[in-house]
């Protein structure tokens, strides 16, 4: 797509999102999202999204790195509500980020609930998302700051850093037989003859 997007002050939308935040917050089946995505390890396989992060521990990881993940949907939810359109509300998120988003969008029902319940709409758009394009100083990060403050830079490295980690990632990988990320594997497994 080459229209140049148009998204609202990165103040506005912050103001927008923390309303957001607060009203999801405060939903009677946050509570239920918050742990269903904790359980989501055991359904979900993950090569180049949590294992981008140094030393990740889903046990460690996955209380700090969920509301992450819900104020990355808070932005979205934001600039959606404040655009109507889908492109621009897909901004970009870090990979690990976007993994828990992942986790997060997973827990259908529930978001479906909340959704009704709060007029809420939530953006997720794999065909529309800028993956890995995080960067540090750019609209994601200018809405983030100013709504909550400082990025947790465990999981919101930029892209270059993105990319270092991929190839650290696929280095380790491919001696096993695991190639592209993890959407090709060899030998596999023997064919029943």
């Amino acid at each position: 797509m080459n229209a140049v997007l148009v998204r609202p002050a990165p103040e506005k939308a912050a103001e927008r999102a923390r309303e957001i935040l607060a009203t999801i917050e405060a939903d009677p089946e946050y509570d239920r999202l918050r742990t269903a995505c904790a359980k989501y390890n055991d359904d979900w396989a993950s090569f180049q999204g949590y294992a981008l992060v140094d030393g990740y521990d889903i046990a460690k990881d996955v209380e700090p790195l969920f509301p992450e993940a819900i104020r990355a949907m808070a932005i979205k939810a934001a600039v959606y509500d404040m655009t109507d359109n889908e492109y621009a509300a897909e901004v970009p998120v870090a990979v690990p980020v976007d993994e828990m988003i992942h986790a997060l969008a997973a827990q259908f029902t529930v978001l479906s609930r909340i959704q009704d319940r709060t007029g809420i709409r939530f953006v997720h758009a794999t065909d529309r998302e800028a993956i890995g394009q995080l960067d540090h100083g750019d609209y994601t990060h200018q809405v983030y700051r100013a709504a909550w403050g400082p990025l947790n830079e465990r999981y919101w490295f930029g892209k270059e850093e993105t990319e270092k980690r991929r190839a650290v990632v696929s280095a380790k990988y491919e001696p096993m037989g695991i190639f592209d990320g993890g959407r090709r594997f060899a030998p596999g497994f023997a064919t029943a003859g």
